[in-house]
Order: structure tokens, then sequence, then C-alpha cells
């Protein structure tokens, strides 16, 4: 790949994605695909650590000791192992489909091709951080990208030149595929449960009347679907897996769900969570325990909330830098939950961009539009050397 000649780059990093996209990635089973990825940055030159979960660090070191730029990629993706990987081209529309190439195989792709970019170019002033990064999918619950701040902020990462690994991190670009025109600047807040129902079961016949952990869900469900969030911080809430049981002739003892939360507001997130908790405790009481019922809930997913504002000179730049490749900035798509939750509930401004248009994210047919992957690398390039720039003369006048 020849990423420093945009008019060339765009077919490169089409193949590339697709070179990455064909390795498998689950969530919580990225480490092939994170090999892969950190051999192509060492192939750039760059000296590369990886940590137990399998996120992958290069620094392509400053001119300046100012805090350092964050730019990541996540490499998981939500289809399991044995997904049939196979790539279609439609010529007509420009468009390439295949499962996970969007989301988020382009994103890393794109990644890589800013690091070989920054390398052959002359140091930029702040030291920028490289991440791949793992669990930005699903129940992944952004735990790569929580991971890399707290090693990263430590100084915890040693790659670079012998004194590289700056202790503050000043700002983060985080890479999608897709949502081009997006320029994300609040981390929309989440909250996810498993909850899990134990009963005496039996057979269906002989021991009917006895307490059923699915009939017993079925109903908590049922209440679950009776609320009735506000529009206004916008909220949302769905019981996204169901299961239990044994066969049909048998009365279940354990049925489990798992249930999603989300609010634009993290108080209000915090008050339907008031309300689910209710609804659970209504299933805990002693009546229910008498029956043998016994009902839990677990904590899988707690994505925090965070934002800069719509003025920030952060957020102004993404918008500038699509704006000078002729892409119209989406203002009212500012919201979402990606892994620029983790820096924004930190305090470290942060932004979420995209390289090209796409669709049917999360579906096996999902798709990249190929004619604006040049813009989304210039805007890449653009945004990410005004961030170093930034943080220089933000550290050079203070200093």
């Amino acid at each position: 790949m020849r990423p420093s000649n945009l008019n060339e780059a765009p077919e490169q990093l089409i193949e590339l994605s697709i070179a990455i996209q064909q390795i498998a990635a689950p969530t919580g089973d990225e480490a092939q695909r994170a090999a892969w990825v950190a051999d192509a940055l060492r192939r750039f030159g760059y000296t590369v650590e990886s940590d137990a979960l399998h996120n992958v660090y290069a620094c392509a070191q400053g001119a300046t000791r100012a805090p350092a730029l964050v730019v990541s990629a996540h490499t998981d993706t939500v289809f399991p192992a044995g997904t049939d990987l196979a790539i279609r081209r439609d010529a007509r529309h420009r468009r390439i489909f295949g499962p996970g190439l969007g989301d988020n195989s382009l994103g890393v792709a794109s990644l890589l091709w800013l690091a070989e970019t920054i390398q052959a170019a002359p140091p930029l002033p702040a030291d920028i951080w490289f991440v791949a990064n793992v669990g930005e999918e699903g129940n992944g619950d952004l735990r790569g990208m929580r991971a890399a701040i707290d090693r990263l902020t430590a100084g915890g990462v040693t790659s670079g030149a012998p004194e590289a690994g700056n202790a503050a991190v000043g700002a983060a670009i985080v890479i999608e595929g897709m949502g081009l025109s997006r320029v994300v600047h609040q981390a929309l807040a989440s909250r996810r449960y498993r909850i899990h129902v134990t009963a005496p079961g039996g057979h269906s016949w002989s021991d009917f009347g006895a307490a059923s952990a699915v009939h017993m869900l079925a109903q908590l469900a049922a209440d679950l679907t009776y609320l009735r969030p506000p529009k206004d911080p916008r909220t949302t809430f769905n019981i996204g897996v169901i299961e239990g049981g044994t066969s049909v002739n048998t009365i279940a003892q354990s049925a489990t769900l798992e249930l999603d939360l989300r609010s634009e507001q993290p108080a209000t997130l915090d008050a339907i969570v008031q309300e689910v908790m209710e609804i659970i405790a209504r299933y805990q009481s002693t009546r229910w325990q008498q029956a043998g019922v016994s009902v839990t809930s677990t904590v899988i997913g707690d994505r925090p909330g965070g934002a800069i504002a719509d003025d920030h000179p952060l957020v102004q730049a993404a918008i500038r830098s699509l704006q000078a490749v002729r892409v119209k900035p989406q203002l009212s798509m500012r919201i979402s939950s990606t892994d620029a939750n983790i820096p924004l509930s930190r305090g470290i401004p942060a932004v979420c961009i995209g390289i090209t248009d796409g669709g049917n994210a999360h579906r096996t047919d999902e798709w990249i539009a190929t004619p604006p992957i040049a813009e989304g690398q210039r805007h890449l390039l653009a945004l990410t050397t005004w961030a170093a720039e930034w943080l220089g003369e933000a550290h050079l006048s203070t200093s």
C-alpha cells in the first residue's frame, strides 16, 4: 500500500479492508486479527506492543512533549465464528457487500493507512498513539478502549523513542468505517442487564402447577414492555435476548433475558434503571421465594456518558475538515455509543468519525460505498494533523 498517494490509495485501502474483513474477529476472539494488525504496523517501522486483551499499540513520536493524541479503531465484529465472510461487489452502484466490512474493517484499514502516512512524514508536534482495540461491540462493553485509556494515561506503554509514553492524553479520534458525514462528540450512556430466573420446574404433565422459570420471565418481560421512557431526553429500552428451558414438555428450571437501556442524559438513564429494579423486586418477594423462584440481575454493560460542546475546537475542526472535502456534516448525528464514550467520560476531548457511506451495519449484507473513501481519507488525515498541531500549540503556550 502507498498511502501517500491519495489518488491511488482508495482501491488499495479497499483491498486492505477486505483482507482484514476475511479474518474473523467476534467480540472476545480478536487475537488473530490483532496479530495481523500488529505485523502490519511493524512492517511500517513501528515498535508495537499488545496487552492481555489483544489491544495493539504503536506510537509516532512527536516533536514536543505535548499531551498525546490517541487515534483508534476497534477490531471486533458482531458476527460469530463460522459466519460466511464472502464479499460481493456491485459495480453498478459502486458498493461492496460483506459482513463487518464497514464496521469495522474499513476503520482498521484506515488506521493502518494513517499510521503509515504519518510514519513517512516529518514528525508532528504531539505523540500519536495508534490503537487497534478490542471489545467495542455488544457485551464487549468498550473494555478495549477502557484498558487503552487507562494504560496510556498511566504512561504504561513504552513503544517509540526511549522516553515515549507521555502520561497525558490530550485528545482522541475514533475511526469507524461508515458514517462519513457524522461527527460524534456526545457519548450515549447505556446500561445492560442479564436477568436470570430459576424455579423448581418439572414434567409438564405430572408436575403441572410447579413454578416455571420461563413463565416467570415472560411475565417479568411483559412488565418491562410497559415502561414509558421520555422522548426528551431520548431514552430507550430493548429486550435483545431471551432464552431458557430444555424441551417443550419440561417446566423450565432456568431462563434468562438481556436488557439494554439507553438515554441521552445519565440522570434519566438512572431513573429508568430504577423503574426496572422496582419491577424485578416484585418478583423477588417472599411469595415467589416460597414457590422456589429466584430472580437475579447482573450488570453486563455500563457505557458512561460524556460530551464536548458543539463549538469545541476539535468538533469545529472536524466540521471544517468535512467541508473541505465537500461533505456536508450531519450536525444532528452527534450522539452515539462508540469507543469515544470512554475518553469523553473522563474529560478528554474526543470525536468519532467515519470514512465512507454505508448501510445494513450488523447484518450479513452490510455494505460500503467506494466513491467517498478518498474524501474520508483526506478528512481523517487533515483532522489528525490539525489535532496534533493543536495539542502542540496548547503545550507551548503553557510551558
